[in-house]
């Protein structure tokens, strides 16, 4: 497997940038790129990040350009003036804090829209329930960003929660910052579903894959590939309940198995489920290489995959705790209703540039 490091310059070295766009859309013109479509695949995902680099600098040049109007009328005593300053300024800050999180964002699938999975743990009822608050948590992140988000597959639990869910993030770095979610996130409360009111602690396991295009070519053999169909559990009115419409794909090869249940038709339940195959196959493959690297070359001291990286305690004190960065908020409230920018950001500032 090949992989680049997207090395384009920092996002501040702006004529490194605008050297590397021009050089990178003319060979995107070049019919003979298409000859390899790996290698085509790399270029166009590396002009759409440099491009959206530009666009983010050309922004705050902007910002930075009303700035000085505004200083001139505050200092000529306008009042109104004044105030929009203070706007601007707090505006202007985060912007730039946005272009250097984005800098972090180097990694060849950063730019590309996510795929998710939630699973509870053990515990029935209880690590559904906190599968499904976690669900809720993404989904008004997303609504925050402003993301565009497809629930794939929700299979509800039995009396609470949910057994699974799977949705698609659309949106500029859309992965790279939901890479940041991948793993155990560990929740203790006192249970709603004891009657004894005793404290419960539950797990649930996220996992974030990049969504692949149809640059990249996964091989998935007709013979290796288990196609079963049934009947939606899901909302979705009395088609989805009376119909085979489901759609549940298992790779023999490599034991993965996905569902897709909530599109109308068969036909886009098995389509919606290959994409979600190849992507995470192609994630299999890519762990695979990462692993043969750090054989030969020194360990990656990173968290892996599937480790438990957060604990959420709403019971004796209220806090939520990275244990990866230390970052810690109390306002557990505010976390669960999608406020999680600060875990992302500051574990996106201490990983290595490109991604794990």
């Amino acid at each position: 497997m090949r992989r680049r490091s997207g090395s384009s310059g920092g996002i501040f070295d702006i004529p490194s940038l605008r050297a590397r766009f021009d050089e990178l859309d003319t060979r995107s013109q070049d019919p003979s790129l298409w000859d390899d479509r790996e290698e085509a695949g790399h270029v166009l995902r590396e002009r759409a990040g440099v491009e959206s680099k530009l666009k983010a600098y050309e922004s705050l040049e902007q910002q930075a350009a009303d700035l000085e109007v505004y200083v001139e009328m505050a200092e000529g005593g306008d009042e109104e003036a004044s105030a929009e300053l203070a706007v601007l300024l707090e505006a202007g800050e985060r912007h730039a804090g946005e272009m250097e999180l984005q800098r972090m964002l180097s990694g060849e699938y950063d730019l590309n829209n996510a795929i998710v999975t939630i699973h509870p743990g053990a515990g029935g009822t209880e690590s559904q329930d906190w599968a499904e608050m976690l669900l809720r948590m993404y989904l008004r992140w997303t609504e925050r960003r402003e993301f565009k988000t497809k629930l794939m597959e929700y299979t509800p639990g039995e009396g609470a929660g949910i057994k699974t869910a799977t949705f698609t993030v659309e949106g500029e770095y859309a992965h790279g910052y939901m890479r940041a979610e991948s793993g155990i996130h560990r929740l203790v409360r006192i249970s709603p579903f004891d009657n004894a009111g005793r404290r419960h602690t539950s797990f649930a396991s996220v996992f974030v894959f990049p969504e692949v295009d149809d640059s990249i070519v996964v091989d998935i053999k007709d013979d290796d590939l288990r196609v079963d169909t049934y009947r939606s559990s899901g909302a979705g009115g009395q088609h989805v309940n009376k119909t085979d419409s489901a759609v549940r794909l298992t790779h023999q090869p490599t034991g993965i198995v996905v569902s897709c249940q909530n599109e109308r038709s068969q036909h886009k339940n098995k389509a919606m489920a290959m994409k979600v195959l190849k992507a995470r196959i192609y994630e299999v493959e890519r762990r695979k290489h990462q692993e043969k690297m750090a054989e030969i070359g020194p360990a990656k001291a990173d968290v892996a995959f599937g480790s438990q990286i957060r604990s959420y305690v709403l019971a004796p004190y209220r806090l939520v705790k990275d244990l990866r960065t230390g970052v810690e908020i109390g306002n557990t409230d505010a976390v669960l209703d999608g406020d999680i920018d600060k875990f992302i950001t500051a574990y996106l500032m201490q990983a290595p540039e490109g991604g794990d």
